[in-house]
């Protein structure tokens, strides 16, 4: 007789959720996106895509959070503008509309 020992049940993986329009662009926990809000278009020079967001969240959460997270994605911060980061040859600018705790997270991609 065989006896399988069995430990605590393991824990899932919480699903990361992204940015529909700027595939790796993750979207922060509390945030869901707006669907049918934005756009989305390419360029010559380069794709430009307008995307929302909006949770009851913070506006320095929020900011703290893509702070951490676009570096890790080859993202750096531009200096002297507050939430625009800047990857290869693209430019990405977070706005805040709301206010906390009913906040609207504009997420804007362009040429840089």
């Amino acid at each position: 007789m065989a006896m399988v020992l069995a430990g605590p049940p393991a824990r899932a993986a919480e699903a990361i959720a992204y940015v529909a329009r700027i595939d790796d662009l993750p979207l922060m926990p509390g945030l869901a996106e707006i669907a049918d809000a934005g756009i989305s278009f390419d360029k010559p020079s380069g794709r430009i895509v307008e995307a929302y967001a909006r949770g009851a969240v913070a506006r320095a959460a929020v900011s703290a959070f893509y702070g951490r997270t676009l570096p890790q994605l080859g993202w750096r911060a531009r200096a002297g503008q507050a939430n625009v980061f800047v990857r290869e040859d693209e430019r990405l600018g977070l706005d805040y509309l709301g206010e906390d705790g009913d906040l609207i997270v504009r997420f804007t991609l362009e040429p840089n």
